[in-house]
């Protein structure tokens, strides 16, 4: 099979992803968002990403774990050792999907064809994962859509689609 990889990541202002192992914040409008993109894909993940999840794998999703080692089997997901591997075992119809974390986002920046971006208009300053740098010259817009702050979701944020040109 074929398989076209995409990206999908909430990102800061100055490029950051996360902290302390979690998300750099809580944004409904998000979780909602990635829920109805990912569901009916396989996603691909590094294994600190994986254990993030609070409830383990992610339902309606093939969960595809990147890791080094070899006696790592946690139930409902499907490990791979390398990146080529993963894309290997892809098993669900189109787009695939990197999770993350920010080693496995910047290994593979150079193989996705989209990128779906939220756009958090915020900083956080105590981040410590970073998403690789996005040249702009290699992407175009495919779609944008902002929204405020709002009583659920605390900062201004901006769902964007970019293709590589």
């Amino acid at each position: 099979m074929d398989t076209t990889l995409s990206a999908i990541v909430a990102i800061d202002a100055h490029g950051a992803i996360g902290r302390n192992g979690q998300l750099l914040c809580h944004l409904p409008a998000d979780l909602k968002h990635f829920k109805a993109i990912t569901t009916g894909h396989s996603i691909i993940m590094g294994r600190k990403t994986f254990e993030s999840f609070p409830r383990g794998p992610l339902p309606g999703r093939q969960n595809i774990v990147v890791t080094r080692n070899a006696h790592y089997r946690p139930q409902g997901v499907t490990v791979a050792h390398s990146i080529d591997q993963a894309i290997a075992m892809v098993e669900m119809p189109g787009e695939a999907f990197i999770l993350g974390g920010g080693t496995l986002y910047q290994a593979t920046i150079g193989l996705v064809s989209t990128l779906h971006l939220t756009r958090i208009e915020a900083a956080f300053a105590e981040a410590d994962t970073f998403f690789p740098h996005i040249d702009a010259a290699q992407w175009a817009v495919a779609s944008e859509e902002h929204h405020e702050a709002d009583e659920r979701n605390p900062y201004p944020y901006t769902f964007v689609t970019l293709c590589r040109k």
